[in-house]
């Protein structure tokens, strides 16, 4: 079963010179192909003003692809990337039925 994840990213001086040259278009169409090659799809990928300037949301097989998209983005040097896995209403739904025990601190 795929998992969902947000990958959200703040280009470096250099990155932000590539996106110049490219174009928006183009660097989803990298993405895109990076997500797919790795056995997943993307589902939404925008720009945006502010801490990030990308966030692209998509399915990968599982964490550890999660993890090596991330290690290979960053070390290609042109983003900084932050990986969030994202929970479904449905998966909430199991998680809560789940049973746990657990003692808060002081008790």
């Amino acid at each position: 079963m795929a998992s969902t994840f947000l990958l959200k990213s703040t280009y470096t001086v250099d990155g932000l010179a590539g996106l110049a040259r490219d174009g928006g278009t183009k660097r989803v169409e990298v993405v895109r192909a990076l997500v797919e090659n790795a056995g997943g799809r993307v589902e939404a990928a925008y720009f945006a003003f502010g801490e990030e300037d990308t966030y692209v949301v998509c399915e990968l097989p599982d964490h550890r692809t999660a993890a090596a998209l991330a290690i290979a983005i960053g070390a290609a040097g042109g983003l900084r990337v932050q990986v969030t896995p994202l929970l479904s209403p449905a998966e909430v739904d199991a998680a809560t039925r789940e049973r746990t025990v657990y003692t808060p601190p002081g008790d």
